[in-house]
């Protein structure tokens, strides 16, 4: 099946690969479906490239573009871009610089409209049994109160809430590290295939594979921040606070995007059972730090879930960075 996209798009997905245009330089200019001739004076005026950009240059990269994109058909059902009808408005208060701009998904995009509520549940790699539990319990309520399950198709945590929502008949929606003709982890296509399968999401900002291994971790930090950004909440299920060993940095950054762009985060975390377990070390940290922050217990599980629910959205800009908080 052929990816879908407007001419919108495919033109701001060119003007992005020109230097020094950015994610918060298409913020500022772009309203949506601007004409190719004034896009290329736009990047004449701004951009860092050393000869003028002519219209027929940008012609022939964008059609060096749309063969790169037709490795995606079969695999992905669209690419979308800011001024498209269908691109998703994020969540939070954030920098022009840390929005989206282009998407790249299959399955319901309809998933991340702002009417929806939709709730992130991230947590370790390798939970135990009690861990395991208190997730789907956890998982079960928001599912019970309508909420869609956003995580990162990682193993561990991430696994369990998709896998969970999909047990109830919920919908999930997978935020991924990479390309969607290459699912990360291999080992969770199947996943992948029955999100999509059930009328659930699997969305991108990656069109091609990364470079290096740098790259690549540097995606997981972006996909982190998606999480944040298309989330009404996020949950942390447990985690390993920092150390010099770098366990689950993953959820420790989608928690600072979290608390970075006010959108409201909690943490499941039992004090009779879970005082002892390093795995919480993380869920303890954040306790101590945020007063704001809410804490789900067995319980109180009904009640915090209600209350998550009912949250309203908040936009105001800000200018923190996440590294302020790192």
């Amino acid at each position: 099946m052929k990816m879908k996209y407007t001419e919108n798009a495919i033109n701001i997905l060119t003007a992005k690969n020109y230097k020094g245009i950015g994610r918060a330089w298409i913020i500022k200019h772009f309203k949506g479906n601007e004409k190719v001739d004034a896009i290329v004076s736009l990047i004449n005026k701004y951009s860092k490239e050393e000869y003028p950009v002519t219209i027929e240059e940008f012609e022939k990269n964008k059609a060096i573009l749309i063969q790169k994109l037709k490795k995606l058909d079969g695999f992905a059902d669209g690419f979308t871009a800011i001024g498209d009808n269908c691109f998703p408005i994020h969540r939070g208060r954030v920098k022009n610089s840390e929005q989206p701009i282009y998407l790249f998904y299959r399955g319901d995009i309809n998933l991340l409209a702002e009417d929806n509520k939709n709730i992130a549940v991230i947590g370790l790699l390798e939970p135990d049994k009690n861990i395991e539990n208190s997730e789907r319990e956890v998982v079960s309520e928001f599912v019970k109160n309508g909420a869609a399950i956003l995580s990162g198709l990682a193993f561990g945590c991430d696994t369990i809430a998709h896998k969970q929502t999909l047990a109830l008949n919920g919908k999930t929606i997978a935020v991924l590290p990479g390309t969607l003709n290459n699912i990360l982890p291999s080992a969770n296509k199947d996943l992948a295939d029955e999100i999509v399968k059930k009328s659930g999401l699997l969305v991108t900002e990656y069109y091609e594979e990364a470079k290096s291994q740098l790259e690549l971790r540097g995606r997981y930090q972006e996909r982190d921040r998606l999480q944040a950004l298309f989330s009404d909440a996020v949950v942390l299920s447990a985690s390993y606070a920092k150390n010099n060993l770098g366990n689950d940095s993953g959820s420790r950054l989608a928690m600072g995007y979290a608390l970075n762009y006010s959108i409201p985060r909690a943490v499941i975390y039992d004090l009779e059972s879970d005082c002892d377990n390093p795995k919480y070390d993380l869920n303890r940290q954040l306790i101590n730090d945020d007063k704001e922050l809410f804490v789900i217990t067995k319980k109180n599980l009904v009640a915090s879930v209600k209350k998550l629910m009912s949250l309203k959205k908040s936009k105001e800009p800000v200018q923190m960075s996440l590294f302020d908080l790192i």
